[in-house]
């Protein structure tokens, strides 16, 4: 598989670096609307036998704009960028957000960046693209610039589930909050990843029997606060079956923060630090409290068994 080469900014790029096939938006999740785009621009680059690439902002058009509200972000950059190199893009343009691109009109966006600065060949933008100062350009202002400078522009149709809900990152977001991590991997057509490194806690489940791997939420979006059966990957690659609770638990400086807790089935190794990525595969049951250690213990017995049988049925239990 091609490397992606992950090129910041607009401005002054080598010649090698310029002349692509781009697809141009958030693409945050990389769902499958967002493969349409990309896709479009792929079909562009083999037409025109030139690299295929992926235009987006940092930080997120929302948090630029709306810094005050809270977490919604599908994916870290590490994982947008795995996800880009597997749909075979070969070149991703993060164009820094600031007050100077902000400030661009549609016309002097189109002029500036897209042709001066990346000398783009094509463009490929979704049916509800929208750049420029207050959101001015469009889809078919795109296709006007392009034919007065010289790229091709193509505009990927929305892509929609059987009852015709178009595929999109707001349902990936209602679909996590609601519980129903099944909707959101049907629209991102993987399941909803956390990454993170695992800290140190209170190590309470080791001491009763039920050993995990604590990550930090951050800037994700917050699914509903509950208990899921996961698949966890590890840095070397494996691939570990597990039951996680996701709420609220104390932090270190004394503030509370959304917390995965992994229990890894048949795995005891040390991974503190480590980055791991883990899977919400399935949600079972809604967070609760319990009145002693024993009963919480039962319950999540009863959750490890729940999740096994989910996720390895051949297994007997």
């Amino acid at each position: 598989m091609r490397r992606l080469r992950v090129i910041k900014g607009w401005k002054d790029l080598p010649q090698e670096d310029r002349g692509a096939a781009v697809a141009m938006g958030n693409f945050d999740g990389v769902h499958r609307g967002h493969q349409q785009v990309i896709a479009l621009a792929a079909r562009a680059a083999g037409e025109l036998g030139c690299p295929l690439g992926v235009i987006t902002l940092d930080p997120h058009p929302r948090v630029y704009f709306r810094p005050g509200e809270p977490a919604f972000l599908l994916m870290k950059p590490d994982q947008q960028a795995r996800a880009l190199e597997a749909l075979g893009v070969d070149v991703l343009y993060v164009l820094p957000l600031t007050p100077e691109l902000a400030g661009m009109t549609d016309r002097e966006f189109a002029q500036v960046v897209l042709h001066e600065g990346l000398g783009a060949r094509h463009v490929a933008v979704g049916f509800d693209n929208s750049f420029g100062k207050d959101r001015t350009g469009s889809p078919q202002t795109m296709r006007t610039y392009g034919g007065e400078m010289g790229f091709g522009v193509s505009v990927a149709e929305p892509v929609e589930d059987g009852e015709g809900e178009k595929f999109s990152s707001t349902g990936v977001r209602e679909a996590l909050r609601g519980g129903q991590p099944e909707v959101a991997a049907q629209i991102l057509g993987r399941p909803f990843a956390i990454e993170g490194a695992v800290q140190r806690g209170r190590q309470l489940g080791r001491k009763l029997g039920f050993p995990t791997a604590n990550v930090t939420l951050g800037d994700y979006v917050i699914p509903r606060f509950g208990v899921y059966a996961t698949r966890t990957r590890l840095p070397d690659g494996r691939d570990i079956p597990g039951v996680a609770n996701l709420g609220i638990n104390p932090t270190i400086e004394g503030t509370r923060a959304p917390l995965l807790e992994v229990w890894l089935f048949d795995f005891d190794e040390d991974i503190y630090d480590q980055v791991i990525e883990t899977d919400l595969i399935a949600f079972l049951r809604p967070e609760a409290k319990f009145d002693s250690l024993e009963i919480m213990t039962e319950q999540v017995m009863k959750d490890a068994m729940a999740a096994r049988d989910l996720l390895m049925p051949e297994l007997d239990n």
